[in-house]
């Protein structure tokens, strides 16, 4: 697809295109810095689950699996899927730091939990998206908060001692 292809499907001029994005990629980007927002409603939503996005975000994908697979799948693209890490990444974060009793430190192992959840979640969506999975987004989502939960759990409450 190229802009030339985006421009005449949203009907609007080049000019128009170019005062809002820098290109192509900048569109999709864009698009994924929306999902980020809705991304961080979803703990808003649910304030004492941990991890509350996962449900919300197997839905939203299995009603965009065309478009899921197509991004996230193993013809997907590098740079989507380094960029759909890293916003997972901040919205976990955020997650685990706002499990913390106010006024604790984060632990230590915080980088690491980020990067083990986060790890899980995409490698679930992955094989989701290209189909080697089949599973409803309820049976996803479980199996996601079944795994990972526990071991966060754990390490966040062993840093909380004394």
């Amino acid at each position: 697809m190229t802009v030339t292809d985006l421009i005449n499907r949203a009907d609007v001029g080049r000019s128009t295109f170019y005062a809002h994005f820098t290109d192509k990629q900048d569109v999709l980007f864009s698009n994924l810095d929306e999902l980020s927002g809705l991304l961080r409603l979803a703990p808003a939503a649910a304030p004492d689950t941990l991890f509350a996005f996962s449900l919300p975000m197997f839905e939203h994908l299995h009603e965009q699996r065309r478009l899921a697979r197509a991004l996230l799948g193993r013809r997907g693209g590098s740079a989507v899927l380094a960029r759909g890490e890293q916003i997972l990444a901040t919205v976990v974060r955020d997650e685990l730091l706002a499990a913390l009793p106010p006024r604790s430190t984060p632990p230590p192992s915080l980088d690491l939990l980020v990067t083990c959840v986060v790890g899980a979640f995409m490698a679930l969506l992955r094989k989701w998206a290209d189909g080697e999975i089949t599973a409803t987004p309820t049976e996803m989502d479980a199996a996601f908060r079944a795994v990972v939960t526990p071991g966060v759990e754990t390490a966040l409450s062993a840093g909380r001692r004394p």
